[in-house]
């Protein structure tokens, strides 16, 4: 996997705010690629970054990645939906654009 990707992509989950979260797919078009391709690069990479803030498109988790989230979203005030299963993503979604910005900024250098 292209290094450079894989840095901008983790660069851009450090970014997502405590107590907040983004989709891959917000992710890959802040990025340039696809959720997929964010999926693998924090499925390989992903366990140095705060990765319990990116959650598929309905703020979903696996079952397993849900319950080793569990204790980062109460730490951090992120509910978990009625039902289990992810948090409601329209009320923990990072503000993409100001994500955006900042990112722009983190790697200017790459």
């Amino acid at each position: 996997m292209d290094e450079r990707l894989v840095e901008m992509v983790l660069r851009a989950v450090d970014l997502i705010p405590r107590g907040r979260v983004a989709a891959y797919g917000d992710l890959g078009r802040i990025v340039g690629i696809g959720p997929r391709q964010v999926g693998a690069v924090m499925s390989r990479y992903g366990d140095g970054v705060t990765w319990w803030r990116v959650t598929n498109a309905s703020g979903g988790f696996a079952p397993d990645l849900l319950e080793r989230a569990r204790p980062h979203w109460l730490e951090e005030g992120i509910l978990v939906r009625p039902g289990g299963g992810g948090c409601r993503i329209e009320d923990h979604r990072a503000d993409l654009d100001v994500l955006e910005r900042e990112w722009r900024r983190a790697v200017a250098d790459l």
